[in-house]
């Protein structure tokens, strides 16, 4: 007997049902199921996931269709979500189960690059910028509609293998709705999907010379307050002589005293001696039986945990792009301090051990 094109109605109930055992029989045949799960009813709770949705909802082609997705979303039919480089793949319960791919170009490299550029120094720590702890400058930056992080419509492709007709059907926009979700609870993986590294926002050398300078007469001068910061030493107050600028208490037109000028050039000097001893360091504490670590070496403890990147790069604390991108390099890894930390807390323990580690975060 036909449907006259309408299938017969399935409840949430039973579609529940069906996907569970579809699950059981994937989980059994070894692949890692991924189930976007709400809290309540609401989709995305914070900076990044909210950012997404409201992105997506910007635009409205996309305004129009995404509001069919919420009542799967909020009701569990989304079994499944994998958020890789370029590519979203999903599973989502409906009349059957249907499988749902959404294709992402990758951030250009210019619009990255102008990103990089408008947030430099503005961002204190990795933690602030998952956390979305942002400045309302960075938050404008990257959320910017058009010069943002996000994707543009022409740069989605959308394919479910559900008969609807419509480009967002759904089950699609149910997904979409989804990576809000993830977001939520893994920030780091918009960056991931964007093909760029997160890492990159956090330039501690950029926002030092921000901070500890200033433009004056077209040429940048370290301010006390910034020296005091870098150098670890109180600078004394400067007094009001006659004659004297009273907002720099120095002269005007008078150039800074030739020996102030060596002090400061030497003790920059010093400071970028030691620097480069910690670099040096750290570099060496890389090395593991004389030999750098690679990216291989990082493949090899990962398979050794029987982990995926998204799990392993967990239980270091650190990002998914990170990972990917130090398994793909050949020449030795220049890893930061605290990715040298994690990694030299990770790579002695035993299968168990990590799991259980990682379980416990």
């Amino acid at each position: 007997m036909g449907w006259y094109n309408f299938r017969p109605y399935v409840s949430v109930a039973t579609r529940r049902a069906q996907a569970k055992k579809k699950m059981e029989t994937l989980l059994k045949k070894g692949q890692k199921i991924q189930p976007v799960e709400l809290e309540g009813r609401t989709i995305a709770r914070t900076f990044w996931g909210k950012a997404w949705c409201d992105h997506m909802e910007s635009f409205h082609d996309y305004e129009n269709r995404l509001p069919r997705g919420r009542t799967y979303i909020r009701n569990g039919s989304v079994c499944h979500l994998d958020i890789t480089k370029g590519e979203v793949k999903a599973m989502v319960s409906g009349s059957e189960l249907y499988n749902v791919k959404v294709t992402i170009k990758t951030l250009p490299g210019e619009k990255w690059k102008e990103v990089k550029k408008r947030c430099a120094g503005q961002i204190g720590s990795l933690l602030e910028l998952l956390q979305g702890r942002l400045s309302a400058n960075v938050m404008s930056v990257v959320t910017h509609r058009q010069e943002g992080l996000f994707p543009l419509p022409g740069e989605i492709s959308l394919k479910c293998s559900c008969p609807d007709w419509a480009v967002m059907c759904k089950h699609v926009a149910a997904v979409l709705y989804g990576v809000g979700a993830r977001l939520d609870n893994q920030p780091e993986l918009l960056f991931l999907l964007r093909g760029v590294d997160h890492d990159e926002l956090i330039s501690t050398e950029v926002g030092v010379v921000t901070a500890a300078t200033e433009v004056r007469s077209g040429r940048r001068r370290i301010t006390d307050d910034a020296l005091a910061e870098v150098f670890g030493i109180e600078m004394p107050e400067e007094t009001n002589l006659p004659g004297s600028n009273p907002i720099s208490g120095r002269k005007k037109d008078n150039p800074v005293p030739p020996t102030t000028s060596r002090r400061l050039s030497g003790s920059i000097t010093d400071l970028k001696a030691k620097t480069d001893k910690r670099s040096k360091l750290t570099q060496k504490k890389t090395t593991r039986n004389n030999r750098p670590l690679t990216g291989k070496e990082v493949v090899r403890l990962r398979a050794k945990f029987g982990m995926s990147q998204t799990e392993f790069a967990s239980l270091m604390g650190i990002s998914v792009t990170s990972i990917v991108n130090w398994e793909k390099k050949p020449e030795p890894l220049g890893l930061r301090a605290h990715s040298l930390e994690a990694w030299n807390e990770v790579k002695g323990l035993s299968k168990s051990q990590a799991r259980r580690k990682l379980n416990s975060q």
